[in-house]
């Protein structure tokens, strides 16, 4: 498993995205799409999962989110209204306030104040993007409407969980 998104304090209070694979390996149209959770851990004995499916452009809007970060700017992530989505405040006291909410589906809100990050916390962001999108590229194109074929003939194999 490879973690899109993992962010941890001293306090062992995390967030993270875990990639489980592809959703339909070989299928066009479900290849592209990954399998994931998002892991809240927000005590010892408290933290919740809740699976969420990441399309290629879900990839991308992470990408844009982190240059937002960077910037200070609160913002959320996967905001489409599929999928639990996640926020991300930084008020003054020098948390990263993280918000998941699963609103379509449960209606429950966690939210985990992660305090403090070190500086270079959405730069190891960008290296776990970058190391999602090596492991599981983008192999289909959609040539016109509705029409979907391998990007370079065939998919590769999918990666081998790590731990």
């Amino acid at each position: 498993m490879l973690n899109l998104i993992h962010l941890v304090d001293d306090s062992g209070r995390s967030v993270s995205v875990r990639i489980l694979g592809r959703a339909q390996p070989g299928i066009l149209t479900g290849h592209d799409i990954l399998d994931a959770e998002i892991v809240v851990t927000a005590g010892e004995n408290l933290g919740a999962t809740f699976p969420v499916t990441l399309l290629p452009e879900d990839l991308e809007d992470w990408e844009e989110i982190l240059a937002r970060l960077e910037a200070g700017e609160p913002t959320r992530w996967l905001d489409s209204g599929r999928t639990p989505s996640v926020e991300f405040d930084s008020p003054t006291t020098g948390a990263l306030l993280v918000s998941v909410r699963d609103e379509p589906a449960t209606g429950a809100t966690v939210t985990v104040p992660l305090t403090p990050l070190p500086p270079t916390w959405t730069a190891d962001q960008r290296r776990r993007l970058a190391g999602v999108r090596e492991a599981y590229p983008q192999e289909v194109v959609e040539t016109s409407l509705g029409a979907y074929e391998w990007r370079h003939g065939h998919p590769t194999a999918e990666p081998e969980a790590t731990g």
